[in-house]
C-alpha cells in the first residue's frame, strides 16, 4: 500500500541540458540472444554508438579491444565491454 505522505515528484530531478549521444550498452545487449559470438554482436549492433565515460563510441570499435570471442551471457558481455571502457559518469554536452 502506498504511503499517503509520498511526494508525486520524482526522486531525482532531471536536468534540461542537451541529451547525451549514444545508447547505454545494456540497451543494445538486451536486443541480443545469449550465448553469442563476438563477430555476431559486431554484425548485428557493431555500428551502434554507445555511451562511455570517454564520450560516445561505436560498439564495433570497443569490440576490437575485447579479447573474448564468445560471450556465454549478457553479463559476461557487459563485463568485457565495461573493462575496456571503464565505468563512471557519462559526460554531457555541458561538461
Amino acid at each position: 500500500m502506498a504511503d499517503e505522505n509520498e511526494d508525486d515528484e520524482p526522486a531525482v530531478e532531471l536536468g534540461e541540458g542537451e541529451p547525451v549521444d549514444g545508447a547505454p550498452v545494456a540497451r543494445l545487449a538486451s536486443r541480443l540472444h545469449w550465448p553469442i559470438q563476438k563477430s555476431e554482436v559486431a554484425r548485428r549492433v557493431g555500428d551502434e554508438t554507445v555511451r562511455t565515460p570517454e564520450g560516445p563510441r561505436e560498439l564495433g570499435d570497443l569490440l576490437t579491444d575485447v579479447e573474448e570471442t564468445y560471450f556465454e551471457s549478457q553479463r559476461d558481455f557487459l563485463g568485457e565491454i565495461r573493462a575496456v571502457t571503464a565505468t563512471g559518469a557519462v559526460p554531457t554536452a555541458d561538461e
